[in-house]
């Protein structure tokens, strides 16, 4: 309200336009609702009390506890009491977060609430007993938060919803539950946990139905008469049996596929699927950028290898730093030309400009991406991403350029030139990134990342000594000036960051032999013809100057020669003679 009010008075002044920039809702109340202790609490007993309605709504089955309404709320109070302590000392960054909470227990709800409405209908049609296992949708909550929120929460479904699952069957198929729901829903982890397609999950849930199948059929749930004997009859329930199985994991997987995106949007989750999705190059932005800022788009898709790669080497969100990596310079698709990749060799629009007013250009790239992410309705870690990617660094470049024309204006007042009052103050801040500085691995990896590639691209001459001798100042200097404080990158994981960073630029940068040049037959004939040529007009010079030096000499010497000619014939001859006569 009040920053309303001070708007207004600006705008009445002409200081203000009275628009404001798009910025995530960070409103009180929603701050309230996502981290509040006491809304984290009403969401735990919300789902115990949910859960007692469920266990003693049961009055024909005898269960465990059965008729003993103390037992089960004590018993109800303590498993949910373990399961809020694990989520608190194994998933701290889940448990602040009160939206997190209420979708993990949630589907945990969701299915033991399926497990007992699928048991009632079994009731009702008088079905036989294997049919209560064969319809249960173990992997439901399990493959939802193992896509969601990762491997471990997948297992905290598991054992969870296991542990409360037992006491809504009967006490004679307790065991048989147990294993059925412990293996099945393991199963479902391991398949999902790396799902990156959707027809992954259907294929889980489809493992997870014939698994089921099978372990019933094993402990001798399915068919409790021997096979050899079963009649016509038989043959077709047992058949039936089966096909619910499977069909009830098949359902379960399209279930949890078909309600990712709802899911996605609600609790601000963006899963691996999510995540490949919007790695389409063709998405609208990109596409702009490929036309109005080619340097820029360039330049993204190199960052996107570099954090992709070191992601994968320290076990980080490869597929997430590959896409934030693609959007992190959105910004500059306001003022493309003012940035190095992007502008022309003839003019820099920074000549025209003070040094203060480019930084301040540089440095608006950042809340202009922020402002078009948002409008574009991309996801909240993109928007992190290109708030976190500078951090709070500084503009260098311009900062030195700063103090350079402050002391020429010093030494103009020194000289008598200028006044005192002409010295303009430089401060560091106004040259430094509003930040905040990364606050996860992902967004510290892509901020090396984009460092590196463009401090690459102004190396002479590069060798892979230059390059590691790169890398390793980059990290060194955001070390030191603290950028890497908040995130929770640890010395060994930046150590392979480095080694990554080394080893794609290296690859990225490398040399090529210098290849012949490759002769056309024309060429190739034409310099066959030049070659005779040559060597003719060589023969040519070698007879003629032959035949010059012959005719230099005089004569005497012309006879002398030719006497001596004559008389080394005529001992030849002599010689012949005496060895034809011996």
């Amino acid at each position: 309200m009040i920053d309303a009010i001070k708007r207004t008075q600006l705008q009445r002044k002409g200081l203000s336009c009275g628009k404001k920039r798009r910025e995530q809702n960070q409103s009180a109340f929603m701050s309230t609702l996502r981290y509040s202790p006491f809304v984290r609490y009403l969401i735990y007993a919300a789902f115990l009390g949910g859960f007692l309605v469920l266990v003693l709504g049961r009055t024909k089955e005898v269960s465990v506890f059965f008729g003993e309404p103390a037992k089960i709320v004590i018993v109800s109070l303590l498993l949910i009491v373990i399961a809020v302590i694990q989520q608190q000392v194994a998933h701290r960054e889940h448990f602040r977060k009160n939206s997190l909470q209420c979708l993990i227990f949630g589907l945990v709800f969701l299915q033991v609430s399926l497990m007992r409405v699928l048991d009632w209908v079994v009731e009702v049609n008088g079905l036989e007993e294997s049919f209560n296992l064969l319809l249960m949708p173990f992997a439901l909550a399990p493959m939802t938060l193992t896509i969601l929120l990762g491997r471990n929460q997948g297992l905290f479904a598991v054992m969870i919803g296991s542990l409360l699952g037992c006491l809504l069957v009967p006490e004679a198929k307790l065991f048989v539950f147990l294993i059925s729901s412990l293996l099945v829903g393991l199963l479902g982890v391991y398949i999902t946990q790396n799902a990156r397609k959707r027809g992954r999950v259907v294929q889980a849930g489809f493992y997870s139905g014939a698994a089921t199948v099978l372990l019933i059929i094993l402990l001798g749930v399915l068919a409790p008469y021997k096979l050899n004997g079963l009649t016509s009859a038989q043959w077709q329930l047992v058949g039936v049996q089966v096909l619910c199985g499977i069909v009830t994991g098949i359902f379960s997987g399209m279930l949890v596929g078909g309600c990712l995106p709802f899911l996605e949007s609600a609790f601000g989750v963006t899963t691996d699927i999510g995540w490949v999705e919007l790695s389409d190059l063709n998405h609208p932005m990109l596409r702009r950028m490929s036309l109005e800022a080619p340097g820029t788009y360039q330049h993204s898709l190199m960052v996107a290898h570099l954090a992709e790669a070191a992601a994968e080497a320290i076990g980080a969100n490869a597929t997430m730093c590959r896409v934030c990596s693609y959007f992190h310079d959105l910004g500059k698709l306001n003022k493309p030309s003012y940035f190095i990749e992007n502008a022309s060799p003839d003019q820099n629009p920074h000549d025209d400009l003070t040094p203060t007013m480019s930084a301040l250009v540089i440095m608006a790239h950042v809340k202009d991406g922020v402002d078009m992410a948002i409008k574009n309705g991309l996801n909240c870690e993109i928007h992190d991403v290109i708030q976190q990617h500078h951090g709070t660094s500084l503009v260098y470049f311009f900062y030195r350029k700063a103090l350079d024309a402050r002391d020429q204006i010093k030494q103009s007042v020194e000289e008598g030139k200028a006044n005192q009052d002409d010295v303009p103050e430089v401060a560091e801040k106004n040259f430094r990134y509003p930040g905040p500085k990364p606050q996860f691995r992902e967004s510290a990896i892509i901020s090396l990342a984009d460092s590196v590639e463009s401090a690459s691209r102004s190396l002479q001459k590069p060798t892979p000594q230059k390059v590691e001798q790169l890398v390793e100042e980059i990290v060194r200097s955001r070390i030191n000036d603290g950028q890497l404080d908040e995130c929770d990158l640890t010395l060994r994981e930046l150590d392979v960051i480095k080694t990554s960073l080394v080893t794609t630029l290296r690859s990225i940068m490398h040399s090529r032999i210098v290849y012949p040049k490759e002769e056309s037959a024309g060429n190739a004939k034409e310099k066959g013809k030049a070659e005779i040529i040559r060597k003719g007009d060589k023969r040519t010079k070698t007879q003629k100057l032959e035949g010059e030096s012959s005719a230099a000499k005089p004569d005497s010497e012309t006879a002398a020669e030719e006497a001596a000619d004559s008389s080394k014939k005529s001992k030849n001859n002599k010689a012949g003679a005496i060895g034809t006569a011996a």
